[in-house]
């Protein structure tokens, strides 16, 4: 759900201590909300748990019902790190391997590595990216 500048997820507070609050969000699909979800088979709910930081002047507990935010741009970025970025490499390292490599095996597999190794390098960021994706509770 998008309100100008940012993006909101409703979600369910699990656990509070000094530090974080975890809240945790029902992702659903589209067809989640069909009447014949029970026979499709296809629809999907996913539980996420979210880390927000405590906010030490609100009253909150467990159980109680919050609206999550983040910047938009945050969301724009994540979707740049995720999926932009790698398939910009992976078109990047197949059209300038095609002519080096004969076999297309081989030029696709050197691909993949590369894409892999994007994100591997992400993996081992994410310490500090997380530091930058930061969700809050919407008062």
């Amino acid at each position: 759900m998008k309100k100008g500048k940012e993006i909101f997820h409703e979600g369910k507070i699990i656990e509070i201590t000094p530090e974080f609050t975890a809240v945790e969000i029902i992702s659903s699909s589209a067809c989640s909300q069909c009447h014949a979800k029970g026979l499709c088979g296809f629809s999907e709910e996913e539980s996420k748990v979210v880390m927000v930081p405590t906010s030490p002047y609100t009253e909150r507990k467990v159980g109680d019902t919050v609206t999550l935010a983040l910047k938009q741009t945050m969301g724009l970025k994540a979707v740049w790190i995720s999926y932009v970025i790698p398939l910009i490499i992976l078109m990047i390292l197949v059209l300038s391997l095609s002519p080096v490599i004969d076999n297309e095996l081989w030029t696709g597999l050197a691909a993949i590595a590369g894409v892999a190794l994007y994100y591997l390098a992400v993996w081992l960021l994410r310490d500090r990216l997380s530091n930058e994706f930061v969700f809050y509770i919407k008062d």
